[in-house]
């Protein structure tokens, strides 16, 4: 039932008030509270934030607590403080040197210190262990993710619905990156439907992991999102309702200096997830471990063309679809074939002058 109040420049006015908290600036704060905690990292900014002159500014009577990183109290200022009275007392348990084996804060009987122990004791190691063990048994077998470094949480409950989304996700993204060759500039991720109310940083690291891993073979969902910033990629993401006749799908749009390339999926109830849309043509292609991918314009001779070029080369089709945008237009079509095809049979396609690209393409499906 207490009135909170907090200081944090990256905290919004409408979050302050959806957490019940009153947003106030550092000087209102010190004016205002009667009791002062400390949440903060210990930084050049925040190094000594509470000193002299902010004692002078608080109530008579005020309680500190820091329980956050030793350095933010400037410790001389804090004693002179509460021997006046001006602080009625304080709970400290990080201490500006660490460990700390004599400090003047000690032996005031309107102190509390405990030591800066975080995990250190032989109970809370025996805690940790048992919990990294549980927390990789839990992805292992279920396919959570919990508390891991720069990658978003998968609760158990929402792992085997999110689970052939990243892979589609992944997917999208794989293809972009396998036929693009220019520079990229930005990406926009679209999630319309079902997808727009899923773990949708999960998707957003699985597409990006996806489409710099033809550059970048060791990357994953962990590094993509580090590795695309740091090249200087900017990024955006849109959900929406339900728009079209899938409940749920993802659209990847990538744009180059004088290019952009678009590319959408789904996953249907079989768990697989499939092509739904290239270049803005609509196609329902299955995605196969190998496939090739051309272009072409809409003229008669294309099915016969790769076809026959394909079993020349010994090459099985296991699937085969195809899409255009109007008639006589621009048309594609997606292999899956159940070998790689070799670069000769691909430069045999495109000197026929039918097909203007015929790209390889190779997914961890």
């Amino acid at each position: 039932k207490m009135h909170v109040i907090a200081f944090d420049p990256f905290l919004s006015p409408e979050r302050a008030v959806e957490m019940g908290v009153e947003k106030v600036e550092l000087d209102d704060l010190f004016a205002r509270a009667d009791f002062i905690t400390l949440h903060t990292p210990l930084t050049d900014k925040t190094r000594g934030i509470v000193d002299a002159q902010a004692f002078a500014k608080m109530k008579d009577g005020v309680r500190i607590i820091n329980c956050a990183r030793g350095g933010l109290v400037v410790e001389a200022d804090l004693v002179a403080a509460l021997k006046s009275g001006k602080v009625a007392g304080a709970g400290i348990d990080v201490f500006e040197e660490e460990p700390a084996t004599e400090n003047a804060l000690f032996h005031m009987e309107n102190v509390v210190c405990t030591p800066h122990l975080g995990a250190s004791t032989t109970e809370a190691q025996e805690n940790v262990a048992l919990q990294v063990a549980e927390q990789m048994s839990d992805y292992l077998v279920n396919g959570a993710v919990t508390n891991a470094i720069n990658m978003p949480s998968i609760s158990a409950d929402e792992a085997p619905k999110l689970k052939p989304f990243v892979k589609l996700a992944d997917v999208l993204g794989a293809f972009v990156g396998q036929v693009t060759d220019e520079p990229i500039k930005s990406v926009e991720i679209l999630y319309d439907g079902s997808t727009a109310k899923m773990n949708t940083k999960a998707l957003t690291s699985a597409a990006l992991a996806g489409l710099i891993r033809s550059q970048v073979s060791d990357v994953n969902m962990v590094s993509a999102p580090i590795m695309v910033k740091e090249r200087g990629i900017t990024l955006s993401e849109t959900k929406r309702d339900k728009s079209g006749v899938f409940d749920g799908y993802i659209k990847l749009t990538v744009k180059m200096a004088d290019k952009t390339r678009e590319v959408a999926g789904t996953v249907f109830s079989d768990g697989k997830p499939r092509f739904i849309q290239i270049k803005g043509i609509n196609l329902d292609a299955e995605i196969g471990r190998y496939m090739i991918y051309t272009t072409n314009n809409d003229v008669p001779g294309i099915i016969g063309l790769l076809g026959t070029t394909m079993g020349k080369a010994g090459v099985n089709i296991a699937n085969f679809s195809l899409g255009r945008n109007r008639p006589g237009g621009d048309a594609i079509a997606l292999l899956y074939v159940d070998e790689p095809v070799k670069e000769d049979v691909l430069a045999e396609l495109r000197a026929s002058k039918l097909i203007t690209q015929a790209k390889p393409l190779v997914f961890d499906v």
